[in-house]
């Protein structure tokens, strides 16, 4: 069980309770296509690392993937010689279609898969689920990109590798290294929530899945891996990357038209510390007031450019008032979503009223600035109204911002998003969470 921190500190992940015997704490998945001949001697060394160096009890779950070869044949013998090795037989192919029907049936609360060659130094196994196994993070991945790894391969695959890490990068902001390393791990909880909403069924799988989890505020652990490339792969190269391709299309295009339900996975795993009331601590101030900045400079071009085009057919007060009208309604929504953190429909119209009240302050600035300006100068030129206005609205920010955090959203830290009901409560133990005594 989770023990509630002293006031004042912050809290912890909860690590994997304890149950009783019987159940593995991980589940390696071996999916394989036609491995007759790699297939016993990897496993059976697979099995020796874990049985000599890892302290919990663990299952091997080989996921045949519609084999035409011996490779069923050599599975169900590996099940029948080990007893921590079971053999699950799927009628089509898919990497990702074996590992969401193994993962998705698991009763092991950290799920893990690597590639039959064994091409990933087996030293980085513990280093990889540790993290899940604690509670730190939520999924984990072996990085042959990272500084300290150390990677045998051709100028080839090293070049479509970083080629694609960084189609990643540019199209999805994607944050982690490698997504191609089949080496990764994730909690099953986490995975209970991922897997539905991950369409792929082949290489891209764990990509969209990595993207996915990213977006859902997952805390995504890497491991620098030795790795070593196996010149007997029997990959193909130009159709996965094709694949891959329309994979980063398809998943960009949904995140770019809003159709996942990023809002209903925003950080619904473990315990953050942002999601707590800790007396004395300001919540999330700097974040606030660089968003803040950055809506109300992007609110400011909006607006000068309103005044601008307003300008060609009305008086300069009218044109002020109109561009202060627009983008006041369009500064309080971003401030509202971006800023504030404040997601869903309650409460916008309150928001709007208030920010209207705002507005009014701000246009009593500027004005009466601009009232000033008439009265000094009988016709000021269009540059000097500019520059007056600019000014005016650099002190109308600073009261701004500071009415929307002490009156508009007093209380909107990061976690008013409404909870799905059909979620399990990221702030209660889960009873369903299953672990091993050690071995």
């Amino acid at each position: 069980m989770r023990t509630d921190p002293s006031p004042g500190s912050l809290p912890a992940r909860e690590h994997l309770p304890a149950a009783g015997a019987g159940t593995p704490v991980l589940d390696v998945v071996v999916p394989v296509y036609n491995e007759e001949k790699d297939l016993g001697p990897c496993v059976r060394r697979l099995h020796e690392h874990l049985d000599r160096t890892f302290p919990y009890a663990f299952r091997i779950t080989v996921a045949d993937n519609a084999s035409t070869d011996g490779t069923p044949q050599v599975a169900a013998r590996l099940a029948a010689d080990l007893a921590a090795v079971r053999s699950v037989r799927l009628e089509r192919k898919g990497r990702g279609r074996a590992l969401r029907t193994v993962w998705s049936a698991s009763d092991a609360p950290v799920l893990a898969y690597m590639d039959v060659d064994l091409s990933t130094d087996l030293n980085a196994l513990l280093p990889l689920v540790a993290p899940l196994i604690s509670g730190h993070s939520d999924l984990a991945i072996g990085s042959r990109l990272a500084r300290s790894s150390r990677v045998v391969r051709g100028a080839k695959r090293e070049f479509i590798s970083r080629t694609y890490n960084l189609i990643l990068r540019g199209s999805l902001q994607a944050r982690f290294s490698d997504a191609q390393c089949g080496f990764k791990a994730i909690r099953r909880d986490v995975a209970q929530v991922l897997l539905p909403l991950v369409e792929d069924t082949g290489w891209f799988f764990d990509t969209e899945m990595l993207v996915l989890a990213e977006r859902a505020g997952c805390r995504i652990h890497e491991v620098p891996v030795d790795w070593v490339d196996d010149p007997d792969s029997t990959v193909h190269i130009v159709r996965t990357a094709t694949e891959d391709l329309k994979g980063v299309w398809r998943v960009g295009r949904a995140l770019a038209t809003g159709s996942l339900p990023l809002d209903r996975l925003a950080r619904p795993f473990g315990d953050d510390p942002r999601d707590r009331d800790l007396t004395g601590v300001p919540q999330g101030l700097a974040r606030q007031l660089v968003g803040f900045c950055v809506v109300g400079a992007l609110s400011t071009l909006f607006y000068l450019l309103l005044y601008s085009g307003f300008r060609h057919f009305a008086g300069s007060q009218l044109a002020n008032a109109l561009a202060l009208l627009v983008s006041a309604v369009a500064n309080t929504a971003a401030n509202r979503r971006l800023t504030f953190g404040v997601r869903g429909r309650g409460g916008a119209v309150r928001h709007q009223a208030q920010g209207l009240v705002v507005f009014g302050i701000g246009l009593a600035l500027t004005s009466g600035s601009l009232a000033a300006l008439s009265a000094a100068t009988a016709h000021p030129d269009h540059s000097t109204e500019l520059a007056v206005l600019i000014a005016a609205n650099l002190a109308a920010t600073v009261l701004r911002f500071l009415l929307f955090r002490a009156w508009v959203f007093p209380d909107a830290p990061p976690t008013t998003h409404t909870p799905d009901p059909h979620l399990p409560d990221p702030h209660l133990p889960d009873p369903h969470r299953t672990w091993s005594d050690a071995r």
